[in-house]
């Protein structure tokens, strides 16, 4: 199993993750009353020893899938390619399975997440910590973090399984 990678010493990065986390909060808050309907792409990485690749953010509590937002004119398999290099130094090379799409009233009435399964795929090196992304790792499927997002365990005990995904995040 691969470490978790995490910062030595947040400390010295606190004011920059929290304006960091104040421009995420503003950012969201804007998008709420200027767009239609939000988008976003979670991968759902699993390797060849059945473990999860997780992300812990400096800016939200708990473990998630990597991911993030589809901008305009991007695909969902474009953004969830840029999400994966970004959140994990992943490079996707074969095919996804788009998983599902799940209303996140968590996030807004608008919001939507696309989770594709991904098990093709290079790591190119470990993703070292910076003031978005805390921590990450590789995790057995049954030992999962304590801190796992319910949503995340929800997900993945739905693929795993083989049921049909939920229309809630």
């Amino acid at each position: 199993m691969t470490e978790p990678t995490s910062a030595e010493s947040l400390n010295s990065n606190q004011p920059q993750s929290l304006k960091f986390r104040l421009a995420q909060t503003v950012f969201l808050f804007v998008s709420r009353f200027t767009r239609g309907m939000t988008l976003g792409v979670r991968g759902m990485v699993i390797n060849a020893e059945d473990q999860i690749f997780l992300v812990r953010h400096s800016y939200v509590n708990g473990w998630h899938m990597p991911g993030g937002g589809v901008e305009a004119g991007e695909t969902l398999e474009e953004a969830l390619a840029k999400e994966l290099r970004e959140e994990g130094n992943i490079m996707i090379n074969g095919e996804v399975r788009l998983m599902g799409v799940f209303l996140n009233q968590k996030a807004s009435k608008r919001d939507h997440v696309a989770v594709y399964l991904v098990r093709h795929f290079e790591q190119s090196a470990p993703r070292l910590a910076d003031r978005e992304i805390v921590e990450t790792g590789f995790f057995p499927l049954d030992n999962l973090p304590v801190e796992t997002t319910p949503a995340t365990r929800r997900r993945i005990a739905e693929v795993m399984a083989g049921l049909p995904g939920a229309q809630v995040w």
